[in-house]
């Protein structure tokens, strides 16, 4: 395709249809134990509390750690294969309990039969390790099959507890902006989730017409469709594909949608789609209200973005970098075969539009409620932004600031719905940085209200479990 025509981008396995000579569519961390602290206001709930005694333990304990639970929605109960460590679980306020394989063992043995899932015969249903029960549990329609399959991949018999159960398994997908769908005719690309399907482009597929996923399961038919005039339709989907707020950025990470709010000509945008889908492609709003004279119709109040898009990313995700929905690919007049350059320009269908008509039945655009905004933590002195994938760290601020007097160390971490981000205080104690107060919740929020004397502090943001963005606030005396 020639740079230049305007494409509309119906498809990755459709002929364009060009107009000639008009758009076409488209520091190291100290593990010395975080010193007593003054009870934080209001006090934890049990959840929270149950969920920094297991982190601490899990930490102290070390291999003799053999899990942790709650009964009766306030007693935590931590399991030891260690007679010794009972009397360290009851002054943290646990149960201790004794066991005969450690947390590691059975995670192992886990791992095991992970790696030989593939001779799993179809009745055995799933297996996990229950902490309760000090095994690796195995559910299966057929014992005996389970038995076998737990032998062949030379797992300790000890360590596993076979249980029967008809449980039928089936998968249920994800909908997430910029990947890719198919009708019966085309690929395309999803823009953003709204309750019960996606929105996509009015040119992909007509009403009533049935998609696939990108993984060609099954998925649901166009509710609703407009196209030329508009560009813009939605499609319902069955019950095995959950609605989410995140596009695919095609790095290893997501954005997450917080909202729908317009932004001004000039802002920088991204895009994703299911064809250039190595990456997503940013630029600024160049114009609203453009309207776009393809050869299949003329279409009004579109968005045009300097960004590049290719044939089957049409349906997909526009969006500033904070997480607003701004619109669905359209057209183009450019390629990314050879990157984006200044002259690529690439038409959005607005997504107020379609939202306005779904909003008549009560259906709304899915985002992320209780994750980071714009304004998360913003009453703090100092306010950074980070990106944190499981298991990892930032230092915040990286080089940590000094302080000559004493007084209250306040800090605010705001991160996305369903993680569990915490956020620990640390002094520099001659060249070793240490604890000196912390906020570890089973939550994304945290905050820290801490007095100390002069010196040198830094912050620890941890993602015990989940990716996401976050947003940090801090004052210091």
């Amino acid at each position: 395709m020639a740079r230049k025509q305007l494409v509309l981008g119906i498809a990755a396995a459709s002929s364009l249809v060009v107009a000639p000579a008009i758009p076409a569519h488209a520091g190291s961390y100290s593990a010395t134990v975080p010193p007593r602290t003054a009870p934080p206001t209001p006090a934890p709930q049990p959840v929270e509390r149950a969920a920094g005694v297991q982190k601490q333990l899990k930490m102290s304990l070390g291999s003799r750690f053999g899990g942790a639970w709650v009964e009766h929605g306030s007693k935590v109960v931590v399991a030891t294969t260690d007679a010794a460590s009972t009397a360290k679980i009851k002054a943290a306020g646990a149960t201790p309990k004794l066991v005969k394989f450690d947390a590691g063992a059975l995670d192992s043995a886990h791992a095991t039969l992970n790696r030989h899932a593939r001779s799993a015969p179809r009745s055995v249903a799933s297996w996990y390790v229950d902490a309760e029960t000090n095994r690796v549990v195995v559910q299966a329609s057929s014992t005996s099959a389970a038995r076998r399959f737990v032998q062949a991949s030379g797992v300790d018999a000890a360590k596993v507890q076979i249980v029967r159960s008809t449980a039928r398994p089936r998968l249920v997908h994800d909908i997430v902006g910029g990947e890719r769908y198919w009708t019966t005719q085309y690929g395309c690309s999803v823009a953003f989730s709204v309750d019960g399907g996606f929105l996509t482009a009015g040119h992909c597929g007509k009403q009533g017409e049935r998609t696939e996923g990108g993984n060609r399961v099954a998925q649901g038919t166009f509710g609703g469709s407009s196209f030329p005039g508009d560009d813009y339709a939605w499609v319902d989907t069955n019950d095995q594909w959950t609605p989410t707020p995140k596009v695919n950025k095609h790095d290893g990470t997501f954005q997450t949608i917080r909202g729908a709010v317009e932004a001004p000509v000039g802002t920088r945008v991204c895009r994703s789609g299911g064809t250039t889908s190595t990456q997503i492609w940013c630029g600024p709003i160049k114009q609203r209200n453009v309207t776009v004279n393809y050869q299949e119709g003329a279409v009004s109040g579109l968005i045009s973005a300097g960004i590049c898009a290719d044939p089957g990313d049409s349906g997909g995700a526009l969006f500033t970098e904070e997480g607003q929905a701004q619109g669905i690919t359209s057209g183009t007049s450019g390629s990314c075969d050879n990157g984006q350059d200044s002259r690529d320009v690439t038409y959005f269908q607005p997504v107020s539009e379609v939202l306005q008509i779904l909003a008549r039945d009560g259906r709304e655009l899915v985002t992320e409620g209780g994750g980071p905004g714009p304004g998360a933590c913003g009453e703090y002195d100092t306010k950074l932004t980070g990106s944190l994938t499981s298991g990892g760290s930032d230092y915040q601020p990286g080089d940590g600031y000094t302080t000559t007097t004493s007084g209250a160390h306040t800090a605010c971490l705001d991160g996305p719905d369903g993680v569990d981000f915490d956020v620990y205080l640390q002094k520099l104690n001659g060249g070793t940085w240490q604890t000196v107060a912390y906020s570890i919740s089973p939550t994304p929020d945290e905050t820290i209200d801490y007095n100390g004397t002069a010196g040198t502090y830094r912050y620890r943001v941890h993602a015990y479990g989940g990716n996401g963005d976050y947003h940090f606030g801090f004052s210091r005396p």
